[in-house]
Formats: structure tokens, sequence, C-alpha cells
């Protein structure tokens, strides 16, 4: 399927993603829920084989069943011109086999994860009475997230429908075929638990148990052999792990988990501490005490077993004389059936050569040739050469092939028919063309989009519009009903960007009055709020909404907000009373000789005090006063809620009282 073909208008094909025995895969757009899809398309060569569809609906049947977490979603089923197609989820990731072959050695801790998910998806299935049949790493998708997702339920069939066998026929990749359905018998829900066992003997070792020259001596090695041991690969791989290896893959149905839960729960403890010193697991089967066959006994002749012996001897002496009369009869009785024997052979040999001579004259296989890029008449001569015939014409627009031109045929190149098939070609008709139609106040982004589709080149004008919405056209250079052919042309839109913009101004010490001019002038909305400020002059912007730079439009609102200068905080009065003591002086004589200090009154203390308040600095003198005896006054602290005050008192040069006043 080509790139960018559209199944149903509705998924356009943008990739490859792979292929296997019935069907391609490719990566998708599902232009309606704008998300990528993988979608499942049967190959062309199965198309007409009605087993095969009735397959492949089975397996779309089947998967849309399963709404598992681990199991790849199915959205969608359809068929277009012969196309049957399953619309599945795309992991976007890796399968299980390059995921082993990219982080190999993996740790057991993520081993378990990674099978545990995979158990966790097989179980649904089992549930839903879906047998996989096809389990592998090539069916396992992880994605960027770690997330495992199984796949490919193409040849899952439900047990219910009995009507289906699968004798004589091997089922799946054969290097995790289980034994039974190696030897052609019926798979069942064990048999997927086996190949179950091999993905976890891979995932420990990197490689496959058996591996061989044939897929043949592969199968012989699954029912044959016993798978060999993880722990001979690395010695790390705890025992209680190993064990769910070798009982998932046991020969022996009898011997395998009954079911997947089974399986599950004790894969989960197997790194487990309390399972360290497990013994390795050994089958029933070979477990069972070798039969030992007991010795015919000789027979020992006597005297009258020898008697018997020769009387049976003349017997038989009498027996063959009437033989060698009745010998005479039934001679002549197979001369006769010699005869009859000598016709029905001629018969037969007849039958034969007629045989050849209508299967010589029967029309041979042939392969389509190649006709593309051919005129009609071109094409018939070729056909004719092949004996094969012309059959419907039709025409199709078409970018690259010159017009009168075969694009395709159908069936198509290399395929094998018979002798005077009709086939089917299309002829193109030359550039598709297109009438323009009148897009003006469409949306310019899906006018875009569609157009880019057909071909189109498409530029963008932008233009300012107080009337159209900002992203629609406002007008286009392609008239309206033109016919014009995409690729030569370019198509050019002028695109309302709506309203014209200004960039807001900063406010910033504007007052009131600015402001409100401002908005009129440019046809704003205003809101104001007043709020008290110590950094700002009462009267001017504090702040404003938008920012400063935002681009605006007439009509908009906006918001500031006015200083109210600072908030006036309550103050109250606290008187403190201090106590200030009177230090004696004392006098030194002219000849340096002490004398006793003169009277208190004589020579005054000269008293400073220093108050901080509301009103007052530390700084600053408050008070300036002598004292001549201990003396008591009170000091005036006007303080704000929530301040303390503070006051020294200094006696002739000397700091003798300092304390903080609180409220």
């Amino acid at each position: 399927m080509q790139i960018g073909t559209k199944l149903n208008g509705r998924y356009k094909i943008i990739g490859t993603v792979g292929g296997g025995g019935m069907a391609h895969v490719y990566l998708a757009h599902d232009l309606i829920l704008d998300r990528d899809v993988a979608v499942k398309v049967l190959r062309y060569d199965f198309r007409d084989d009605q087993d095969t569809i009735r397959r492949f609906k089975r397996e779309a049947l089947a998967a849309t069943e399963l709404v598992h977490p681990n199991i790849v979603s199915v959205y969608d089923i359809g068929e277009e011109d012969d196309n049957q197609y399953i619309v599945m989820e795309y992991v976007k990731g890796m399968d299980l086999k390059k995921y082993i072959h990219t982080n190999f050695p993996i740790p057991y801790q993520k081993v378990t994860h990674i099978m545990d998910q995979v158990l966790s998806a097989v179980a649904a299935a089992h549930h839903n009475r879906i047998i996989h049949r096809d389990l592998k790493p090539q069916n396992i998708l992880i994605d960027e997230s770690g997330i495992v997702k199984i796949t490919d339920f193409g040849i899952a069939v439900a047990l219910s429908q009995t009507s289906i066998t699968q004798t004589n026929s091997l089922l799946g990749s054969v290097h995790y075929l289980s034994p039974e359905q190696a030897r052609g018998g019926m798979a069942t829900n064990q048999s997927d638990i086996y190949s179950l066992g091999i993905i976890l003997y891979e995932l420990l070792t990197g490689h496959v148990p058996f591996d061989g020259e044939s897929a043949v001596s592969i199968a012989l090695k699954h029912f044959q052999e016993t798978v060999p041991s993880v722990k001979s690969y690395d010695q790390r791989i705890p025992q209680a792990l190993e064990n769910v290896v070798l009982k998932a893959t046991a020969k022996e149905v009898a011997d395998r988990y009954k079911t997947i839960y089974e399986m599950q729960n004790d894969l989960a403890t197997a790194l487990s501490a309390d399972r360290r010193d497990e013994a390795k697991y050994i089958p029933v089967s070979m477990m069972e005490t070798t039969k030992i066959l007991e010795p015919i006994p000789l027979v020992i002749k006597d005297s009258k077993v020898e008697a018997k012996t020769q009387e049976n001897e003349r017997l038989d002496n009498k027996q063959l004389k009437n033989n060698e009369k009745s010998n005479k009869v039934q001679t002549k009785k197979s001369k006769k059936r010699k005869v009859l024997l000598s016709i029905a052979l001629a018969l037969f040999l007849l039958s034969i050569g007629l045989f050849f001579l209508i299967a010589n004259s029967a029309p041979k296989d042939v392969t389509v040739p190649d006709i593309t890029d051919m005129t009609e008449n071109e094409a018939t001569k070729v056909l004719s050469e092949k004996k094969l015939l012309l059959g419907k014409v039709t025409k199709e627009a078409d970018d690259d092939i010159e017009e009168g031109l075969i694009i395709k045929s159908k069936p198509k190149v290399g395929l094998s028919v018979k002798e005077n098939t009709p086939i089917d070609v299309v002829i193109s008709s030359g550039k598709v063309t297109f009438k323009f139609l009148d897009y003006t106040g469409e949306s310019y982004e899906e006018i875009q989009a569609q157009l880019n589709e057909q071909n189109f080149t498409v530029e963008r004008e932008d233009q300012s519009s107080d009337t159209i919405e900002a992203g629609l056209i406002i007008s286009q250079n392609i008239n309206e009903n033109e016919v014009v052919i995409p690729e030569d042309i370019t198509v050019t839109f002028v695109v309302s960007t709506g309203q014209a913009g200004f960039e807001m101004r900063d406010l910033s010490g504007y007052t009131e009055k600015s402001v409100r001019d401002y908005v009129n002038d440019n046809e704003l909305n205003v809101t104001i709020t007043k709020e008290y400020s110590a950094e700002v002059a009462e009267g001017q912007v504090i702040s404003q909404n938008p920012a400063a730079g935002t681009i605006l439009y007439a009509g908009k609102d906006i918001s500031v907000v006015l200083s109210q200068g600072p908030k006036e905080i309550p103050a109250k009065t606290v008187n403190k009373r201090i106590d200030i003591s009177y230090k004696k002086l004392q006098e030194i004589d002219s000849s340096g000789n002490d004398e006793e200090s003169v009277e208190p009154n004589t020579l005054p203390n000269l008293i400073t005090i220093y108050i901080e308040d509301k009103e007052h600095k530390l700084e600053t003198v408050y008070q300036q006063f002598e004292i001549s005896e201990d003396t008591e006054i009170d000091l005036p602290f006007v303080l704000e809620e929530g301040k303390k005050g503070r006051y020294k008192v200094v006696r002739d040069g000397e700091t003798i009282e300092e304390d903080e006043v609180s409220p």
C-alpha cells in the first residue's frame, strides 16, 4: 500500500511497521481523532482466499473481545477496495526480541516484571477462552515507558469454535512451539504456558534453548530433549527462578503449570529470600520407576509331548495332500483373475492419458507483466504476447503519470494468473485539477491543512481587523470556481490577526488623573484600588495589571493600585519612673593631698537624659539638669503598637542606666 493512501477517508498511511504471514502492518494517522495508529492490511495474494479472510476476520473478532492494558487495543475494522484491514493501537517502542538483544543481560527483577505483564495479558485471553498459539518475543511489544503489549492473535482460536482444527500443521514459530503442537496435536492453555517458559528462558540467557538447521530438527528437539539448565549459563540465577522455567517447559502437560495464574504466583516469589534453598524441580514423569519385564520360561519336552508332536506331523501330511488337489482348482481361477486385472490396468492407463491430455490443454499459469507507463495499445500488445486479455479500462487523474499512460493494473504486476485472464487497467487523465472554493471567513489553519494535502502551496499574509475574528481568512488571491492545477499555483490568504493592538505602558508614578487620561485615550476600562505604601508617594501608582509591554486592544480591562502613603500606626503614652542617685564629689588641693569632699549641695551632678520613641531619637538629648541629691523623675514615651522605647541616663559623662520600655 502506497504512502499517503487513505483508508475509509480517515486513516492516512504514513509509513511501514512490518508484516507477517498473511498481512502487512502500516503506521497511519487517524485524521479524525488526530492520533497515530497501526493498520494491519490483508496481503493482496490472500484476498481471494476465503479461508484466509475468515481467519483474518476471526482475529479481529477475537482481539475486540480482549480489553486489557497489556494487550494491543483494536479500534476499528473495515474493508475498502477489497482491502481487509484492522486498525489497532500503535505502540511506539520495540519488540521483546530486539529488547533482549539491546539490553542483555537484563536484571532479574526486570525479567520478572516483564513476564508478570505478559502473564497478565495471556491470563485475560485464556479467561475469554482464547489460546494465543503463537507466543514469541516478536509478538510482544515494549513501549518507551516499559509497558508490555501482546499483539497478533492471528492464529488464536476460541475454544468454543470446535469446527476449526489444525491437523497435520505446525502453527506458530518453531523455537517456541510446545511438544504437543510439534507432534501435530491440539494446542491448549498449557501450550501457551510452554511458550511462555521458553520466552522466560530467553530473557534469562539471551538465546533460545533449541536451534537447528531446519524447522523440523528444532521441532523434534522440543519433544525429545529436555530444556537446558539456565543455571549452566548463569550460576547466579536463583534455583526458584530456574524452577519456573523447568515447570513451564515440562515435556508432559501433566507436569506443567495448570493455569497462567499458577505460573504467575510462582514467579512472583521466585526472587524471595524464603525460597533461596529450594531444590531443583524434577517432573513427576521423570521419577517413575522403570518396569522390568519377566523372561519367558523355556518349555521342557517329555515323552507325552513328543508323541503328540508326531501325531500332529501325520495330520499335517494328510492336510498337505488335500491342499495339492485344491491348488489345481485355484490355478484355474487365478488365470481368470489375471485377465480381469489386465483389463482394469488398461482402463487405468487410458484414464491417466486422458488426464494428462486435459491437463496439457488447460490454461497455463502466467505472470502479469509490467504495463505501467504504457499506452492502451502498447499494453494490449504486451498482454496478448502473454496470452492475457485487456480488461476494464478506467481513468484517474495523476500528478506523476502523463495523460494517456497506464497508472496501475489489477491483478498487480508479478502475480500469477491463468491464461486468458482479463487485466483491468487505470489510465492517467493528466494532472489533478481543482475547482477552487471561497474560503473567506473560514479557519486558515484548517484550510491550509486541506490544501496542503491536495499539493497546493499556501502562503499567509496577516492583517488586523476590527470585524473578523483572529485566525479567519479575510481574502484570497484565487477566485471562487476557478479551475486550477494545485501544484502549479501558490495560494495566498490574507488572515485576520484581530483588532490592532498596542503595548501596555508602564504606569509607575502616574497619578489617578494621569491614569484616567491614558485609558480614555486608548478606549480601555480601568478599575482603581488604593493601598498603603511606605515606599510609593501618596496618590501615585503602586502596581498595574496587565504588566507593561503586554499587547492590549480597545475595550479591554486593566486595573491599577494607587498609594495612600504609609499607614498610621496608633500610638499611646507610657510613663517610666526612674531613680537617679547622687554621687558625692571630692576635690584635690594644690599640694596634691586629698581633702574631704565638700558638702553634696555645693557640687551638683550633671544629668543628661536620652529617650527613643515615636517622637524622639536616642542620639538626641531629651533632657539635661543638675542634681545634688537622689532624684526620682517620670519619663513619658509615645510608643506605637508592637514597638518598644529606650532610654539612657548619663551622670557627669558616665552612663549609669540604660533600658527598654514596652507599651
